[in-house]
């Protein structure tokens, strides 16, 4: 009997030495509401995005969303939650304890949003409708970008600063939007991606260059009612032109938390229905492309929130 009774006791024992250790979080981390986004927009300074600067993280208007999908590494659409998820958008401040590396921020933003938002989640593999980005059957006709020009060298003057040009700074980077007279305009974000924005025929449309496959997935899924994955295996940098109604672009704001009034297109699809694959001007677009959006299910993994609060605790 005592010799079991020891047994018991150093199982115990080496249990509770065993145990998990705490999960790694930042050493000090300040929340508060972010600006509105179109009041950003309006000023001219854009406090947006993920920036990692040395030991300091700096997180500008990111929804919870935006901030799961940091943590957990998965897409939009791979969240299950309640809807505010994607409006509530707050600015935060943290710093990487140390001896971390940058590569565990994602695993101390779990436990910030676990911490600070008592958020509490399980993963479920889930049947998901998703569009799939393929190569259609004659095989692609995009154009791929030119190569970068030569960096200047370290001593050469700055450029000269160009009429028009609109510099917005983000947490990311500068990005500049360029008027060109005629209601468009051209605009160069902090990731190197430039696109040139006009109307025409009454639709918006959209030149990327240095578009990557996913990155235009992306692009697409912001104007579709399913998210849209790449598997056309196309690894360039490519010069893509889409032409989207003014009634996805403005479903795509809503869906990004931004106030956009204005009642819907006569003939629209109303906002949260699906779009009609045979007239949505997207699927247009990637036909002239040479490539070809299917409707697809498949298994994805899913972050299922089981509880978060709105207001996080106080710094």
């Amino acid at each position: 009997m005592k010799i079991t009774r020891w047994l018991i006791f150093a199982a115990g024992g080496a249990a509770v030495w065993a145990q998990t250790p705490a999960p790694l979080a930042f050493e000090v981390a300040t929340i508060k509401p972010a600006r509105p986004l179109q009041e950003q927009v309006m000023s001219g300074k854009m406090h947006v995005g993920e920036k990692i600067d040395g030991a300091r993280v700096d997180y500008g208007a990111m929804s919870l969303s935006d901030l799961i999908e940091k943590a957990y590494k998965v897409k939009s659409f791979q969240i299950s939650g309640p809807a505010w998820l994607k409006t509530e958008r707050f600015d935060i401040l943290a710093k990487i304890p140390d001896g971390a590396t940058t590569d565990q921020v994602p695993e101390m933003l779990q436990a910030l949003l676990a911490d600070r938002f008592k958020m509490t989640i399980r993963k479920e593999t889930r049947e998901h409708s998703i569009y799939a980005l393929v190569v259609a059957k004659d095989g692609p006709k995009l154009k791929e970008s030119p190569p970068d020009e030569p960096a200047p060298p370290a001593d050469a003057p700055p450029p000269k600063e160009e009429k028009g040009v609109m510099t917005m700074q983000t947490s990311q980077g500068n990005m500049t939007i360029k008027q060109d007279g005629n209601g468009g305009a051209t605009v160069r974000g902090p990731n190197g991606v430039q696109q040139k924005v006009s109307m025409q025929n009454g639709m918006i449309h959209m030149e990327l260059s240095k578009a990557t496959m996913e990155q235009m997935a992306e692009a697409m899924a912001r104007f579709l009612d399913k998210p849209v994955v790449d598997m056309t295996e196309l690894k360039g940098n490519y010069q893509v032109v889409l032409d989207v109604s003014m009634q996805d672009a403005m479903n795509a704001a809503r869906s990004a938390g931004m106030a956009v009034g204005g009642a819907d297109l006569p003939g629209a699809a109303k906002e949260g229905e699906a779009s009609d694959p045979g007239s949505s001007s997207i699927f247009t677009s990637v036909q002239a492309m040479g490539l070809k959006l299917e409707p697809r299910k498949g298994p994805m993994e899913t972050i299922v929130i089981d509880h978060i609060e709105k207001t996080p605790t106080e710094n």
